[in-house]
C-alpha cells in the first residue's frame, strides 16, 4: 500500500471534530483526512474516545462540532459504501456463512440488487478472504479466523470505498492474527478502499498500516507516523525497531501529560 500514489483530495475527512457529553470531553478538535487505498491506524490509551471516533466516520454517532465528509459530502447518517467491522463478527447463528455474507445488502439504504447481483457480489467476497469453500458452513462450525474473514467478506459486498475496523483482530490467537493482519493487506490493495483500522497493538500497526495516528487521553490527536517500508512487513523488525520504540513513548507520555498537539513524521 505504501507504493500506492495517493490523490491529493482525502476520501474521508474529519475536520475539527468533538464530541462532548455533560461534565466530559470524549473527543477534542480532530483533524484526520483518509485517502482511497490508504490504511490508517488509530492508537490510543483505552477511553480515549477511538471506537467513538470510527463511529463517527460511519455517521452512526453525530459529533457535537465539526464535521465528517465523504467524497467531499457532508456526512449526515450511514451510508451503503461504508461498511463498519468490530472485534465481534457479530454473525446470526441460524444463517449459513453465505448467507451472513448476503446479510443486509437488502437494506433500504443499498442500492437494489437481482439475485444474480447479489449472487456474484457473495461469491467474490467469498473468494476474496478465502472462503469459497466454506459457504454453506454454520457459525457453529467456524474457527475464530473464519468468523472474521466471514465478518470482513460481509463488509465486502458492499463494495464500500470506506472499511472502518474496530479492533477486528483483537480476540485472535497470534497465527490466526497475523493471517488476517497479511489477508488486511491484501484487501486494501485490491479494492482501494480507504481504512481507518483501531487497534491497541502497536505492531499491528506498524505491519499494516501507512500512516499511523495517536489519541490522546483527552480524547485531541496529538501525533502521526507514515509508514514507508516496504511490504511485507513480518521481517522487518529492525527498520521497525526505533519507529516502535518512538510511538511507544509517545503512547505513555500521552497517558500521563496531556501536552498539547504535536506531529511527528517516520520512515
Amino acid at each position: 500500500m505504501s507504493s500506492l500514489a495517493f490523490s491529493d483530495r482525502p476520501l474521508v475527512e474529519a475536520r475539527e471534530v468533538g464530541l462532548t457529553y455533560p461534565g466530559r470531553t470524549v473527543l477534542k478538535g480532530v483533524n484526520l483526512s483518509v485517502q482511497s487505498g490508504e490504511l490508517v491506524s488509530v492508537l490510543g490509551p483505552s477511553g480515549s474516545g477511538k471506537s467513538t471516533l470510527l463511529r463517527i466516520l460511519a455517521g452512526l454517532l453525530k459529533p457535537t462540532s465539526g464535521q465528517v465528509f465523504n467524497g467531499g459530502v457532508a456526512l449526515d447518517g450511514p451510508r451503503p459504501d461504508v461498511a463498519l467491522a468490530f472485534q465481534d463478527p457479530c454473525l446470526l447463528p441460524w444463517l449459513s456463512v453465505e448467507r451472513n455474507v448476503g446479510f443486509g445488502l437488502g437494506f433500504s439504504r443499498q442500492p437494489a440488487l437481482s439475485r444474480a447481483q447479489r449472487r456474484e457480489r457473495i461469491t467474490a467476497a467469498l473468494d476474496e478472504v478465502g472462503l469459497a469453500h466454506a459457504r454453506a458452513y454454520m457459525p457453529r462450525q467456524l474457527s475464530g479466523g473464519m468468523a472474521q474473514r466471514t465478518a470482513l467478506a460481509r463488509c465486502l459486498t458492499r463494495q464500500p470505498r470506506t472499511l472502518l475496523l474496530d479492533e477486528p483482530f483483537g480476540a485472535l490467537d497470534e497465527v490466526t492474527r497475523a493471517d488476517m493482519q497479511r489477508l488486511l493487506v491484501k484487501v486494501v490493495q485490491d479494492t482501494h478502499a480507504g481504512t481507518v483500522l483501531v487497534t491497541h497493538d502497536i505492531d499491528e500497526a506498524l505491519l499494516v498500516s501507512d500512516r499511523i495516528v495517536l489519541l490522546g487521553a483527552q480524547g485531541a490527536l496529538i501525533a502521526q507516523w507514515q509508514v514507508t517500508v516496504p511490504m511485507p512487513r513480518a521481517t522487518a523488525v529492525h527498520a521497525l525497531g526505533a519507529l516502535r520504540i518512538e510511538i511507544l513513548e509517545a503512547l505513555q507520555d500521552s497517558m500521563s501529560s496531556g501536552r498539547p498537539a504535536y506531529s511527528v513524521v517516520s520512515a
